[in-house]
């Protein structure tokens, strides 16, 4: 019987530049591998290769998904075991806590031919500059897209019942916890995101990292209808309580979350509005509606002209920026090529099989 895999990104393209959550993805972990080695030098193939050997043997994994490549993943990790594979280049480096200890690197460097990369040296450099560009150009546009969507925020929040909202708030956190504490347990809480900007698009894997869930939660409503305000409080009182919590950010503006996970209680909560959209399919399945709730009746109407002026501008920023990534996956393409021409992937392979036996030394230990 193979094993599970559980989907979600631990970095993303946001409107605060290249956002971070790899620490959090590998606290607790015994053992990290940390891959070096330039673009197309194999990291996401050996992290798949990996993968795939350890499902196969029935043990549940976890992928970190590369958010500026939708073929390829940034990480690998074995929660039974505490083990982690992840890309370590930029822009996730990686700082190990022990080295040597706890964090391992493994340089697939060694199998490029140097001479070979020197012949390209000067492209090599102009394609990294122009990928950096195109990034920084798209996290620009991600920002301008941002102050739209605060400005549809505004419109919602000026008109927003906040005591109907706490109330609401209040019956769900009474309803998840009841009177339940854990006074000796400390919380294991863990920040991802469920999707990512990503030059194909918007991506999400809510429906993998629900579905093994008993009761899940679609939060409807507009921007700024408090959708996150009342996630960011179930989350921390699950924490204050002891219970484990999964805390799944906004893969475009991570200072707002999308989606809570109290794994002990199996439900799942998260924002069901674009671009990760879903209905109920399930009997257990639920619809909290925020709008009606907590909105003004007839906001959508009187303030339309502006709402749809304001969703206009943010969706053509969205999609501007979008070109921006798929353009930096095209020169990234380039760049892989590149390196791919001076790789000697039977030495990669070499030091896959002297991973896997590492890793099934600790697996059958």
């Amino acid at each position: 019987m193979r094993g599970k895999i559980l989907n979600y990104y631990a970095g993303g393209n946001t409107a605060k530049g290249f956002y971070n959550l790899y620490d959090s993805a590998l606290e607790g972990l015994d053992k990290v591998y940390i891959l070096k080695g330039g673009p197309g030098s194999g990291k996401s193939t050996l992290m798949k290769s990996v993968g795939e050997f350890i499902v196969n043997k029935g043990i549940n994994i976890e992928y970190l998904h590369c958010s500026s490549d939708t073929n390829s993943v940034d990480g690998l990790i074995i929660p039974k075991f505490q083990v982690g594979i992840v890309d370590g280049t930029s822009p996730h480096v990686i700082e190990p806590k022990a080295p040597g200890v706890i964090e391992e690197y493994v340089n697939l460097g060694v199998a490029w031919d140097s001479k070979k990369l020197s012949a390209h040296k000067e492209t090599i450099l102009s394609l990294n500059s122009d990928i950096s560009i195109k990034f920084q150009t798209a996290y620009d546009t991600f920002a301008a897209a941002l102050k739209a969507h605060d400005e549809i925020e505004e419109i919602y929040i000026s008109n927003m019942d906040f005591i109907e909202a706490n109330k609401l708030t209040d019956e769900l956190i009474a309803l998840f916890y009841s009177d339940e504490y854990n006074p000796s347990k400390v919380s294991n809480v863990k920040h991802r995101f469920l999707g990512a900007a990503t030059p194909s698009g918007a991506v999400d894997f809510v429906q993998n990292l629900t579905e093994d869930i008993e009761k899940r939660y679609f939060i409807k409503g507009r921007a700024g209808s408090g959708k996150s305000t009342m996630l960011k409080k179930i989350a921390a009182m699950g924490e204050e309580r002891g219970f484990d919590v999964e805390i799944y950010h906004c893969g475009f503006d991570p200072n707002s979350l999308d989606m809570v996970i109290i794994p002990e209680k199996s439900i799942a909560i998260f924002d069901s509005t674009a671009p990760h959209e879903y209905f109920p399919d399930r009997e257990n399945d639920e619809i909290i509606d925020m709008y009606e709730r907590c909105i003004t009746p007839g906001t959508d109407e009187k303030f339309s002209i502006e709402i749809e002026r304001t969703t206009n501008l943010y969706k053509n920023k969205m999609k501007e920026a979008i070109s921006y990534l798929a353009e930096a996956k095209i020169l990234r393409d380039e760049l892989e090529a590149i390196y791919i021409g001076a790789m000697d992937f039977s030495k990669v392979e070499m030091i896959q099989v002297e991973l896997l036996k590492e890793i099934e030394s600790i697996i059958n230990n």
